[in-house]
């Protein structure tokens, strides 16, 4: 099969773009050459969620502007796709109408826009300050990688210092089963979870809440178009089966895991909660800050169906990341939170085309709206790791913060931020908004 061709460059990433949405220019998260998709409605009067995109502080309302006739042919299609209560349908379209959809609306937002179209779109803006968001697709599946050599490094090193990398992470992109049901949106609650764990010394396990409650700093890859039962998905061809990117926070007992991982990965450990944030930034408005897959030194080189040209000059995607911790007491005291980490989605040893072929290289069939997430990412450098218990050397070593508290895991009324964007000189910033949840205690 023909290899798919490389996500192209195009008048819609243009840096000196700008739109007649004035707040779309003013340096936050969403300027036109964003577009990230979410599903939404207003607050409080019951009406239907449907799909919107965000410029600026509004959210393009793709229900309503479907039905304004300035969109016409695919993305007219794409378009009337979007008003349903879930993405998925618009999802399953592909690319060719993911990218017609995007550059209509580019077209209608920009400053260039003939008076009367602005006028109808001007009519569809909703306040980002007046909506609620639903989760943007019905997620079938969700699978969670471990993609981060880093990470991998700092937590082996705390339990197998002579070992710390084991043997078969560097030829494969590791994953494992999660749960859709406890998959929430930024603001989530998350209850502190119970189960079983072998405390230090101790010949019996106990049950009872978490003790070592964790957060991990990873991304969620929503799945565009799918695969046949037993037909794998090629290396060159996995991208086009990527509709976008979004935060994911993959909340962890990290008591509960040491203790029930053996034989068969986490359960409980992981399927309390898992938080994501409403907006998905699409492969295409991703496209400038592509970078090149890297490889250490040493390292083995992967198996053939795990490598390619494409692969090793753009595969990476440079995401600047950062995890923030609010408290109880810096709510209490009215001070802003405290920034834990800073790290880049560039340093993943694995990458998403990667993942998406390895999945399905034994007949595994993918479905429009599937999640994927990425993996905890933590970078090579100090303060980018990607979790606490790598942050305080499994509470070892406590974060102290700046009011003089301190953490090893986190507390009950702790409130974890996830943020993300990419800059580049000669295009515009664009962001991923937030992906928040609040730790509560356990029933």
């Amino acid at each position: 099969m023909r290899a798919a061709p490389m996500i192209e460059l195009d008048r819609t990433h243009g840096g000196d773009a700008i739109s007649w949405v004035a707040t779309a220019s003013s340096g936050g998260d969403f300027p036109l050459q964003n577009l990230p998709f979410a599903e939404f409605r207003r607050r409080g009067n019951g009406e239907a969620f449907r799909g919107g995109v965000a410029i600026g502080d509004s959210v393009l309302d793709l229900a309503a502007i479907s039905r304004t006739g300035v969109l016409s042919g695919v993305a007219a299609e794409a378009a009337r796709a979007c008003a349903a209560p879930q993405l998925n349908a618009f999802l399953a379209m592909g690319r060719p109408a993911w990218r017609a959809l995007r550059q209509a609306l580019f077209d209608l937002l920009h400053s260039d826009a003939a008076s009367s179209i602005r006028e109808a779109a001007r009519n569809c803006l909703v306040p980002q300050s007046d909506v609620e968001y639903d989760l943007p697709a019905c997620i079938g599946d969700y699978t969670d990688f471990y993609t981060s050599i880093d990470h991998a490094t700092n937590i082996g090193r705390l339990f197998r210092p002579d070992a710390p990398v084991a043997p078969n992470f560097q030829w494969i992109p590791l994953g494992y089963h999660g749960r859709v049901s406890s998959i929430g949106l930024s603001g989530q609650t998350v209850r502190r979870p119970t189960g079983q764990s072998l405390p230090d010394g101790a010949a019996e396990p106990t049950i009872g809440p978490s003790t070592r409650l964790d957060y991990e700093l990873e991304l969620g890859i929503y799945i565009g178009q799918g695969n046949a039962q037993g037909e794998p998905i090629a290396l060159d061809q996995a991208e086009e089966h990527i509709f976008g990117m979004c935060l994911l926070n993959d909340w962890s007992a990290r008591d509960i895991q040491r203790w029930e991982s053996t034989p068969l990965g986490p359960f409980l450990a992981k399927n309390f909660a898992t938080t994501v944030s409403p907006w998905i930034v699409t492969m295409d408005a991703l496209a400038p800050f592509r970078a090149p897959w890297p490889r250490s030194a040493g390292a083995p080189e992967p198996l053939a169906y795990l490598d390619t040209e494409r692969t090793r000059a753009s595969g990476a995607v440079d995401i600047r990341l950062e995890v923030w911790l609010e408290t109880a007491l810096h709510r209490q005291a009215g001070t802003a939170g405290e920034r834990l980490s800073t790290t880049s989605f560039r340093h993943q040893y694995w990458t998403p085309a990667q993942m998406v072929t390895h999945h399905t290289i034994g007949g595994c069939n993918l479905r429009s709206g599937d999640l994927l997430g990425s993996g905890t990412i933590s970078g090579p450098g100090a303060g980018e790791a990607g979790a606490l218990i790598e942050l305080s050397e499994s509470g070892r070593r406590p974060v102290r913060l700046a009011n003089g508290e301190e953490r090893g895991f986190l507390h009950n009324g702790d409130a974890i931020t996830l943020t993300g964007w990419c800059e580049k000189p000669g295009f515009a910033r664009i962001g991923f908004g937030a992906c928040r949840g609040i730790v509560a205690a356990a029933r």
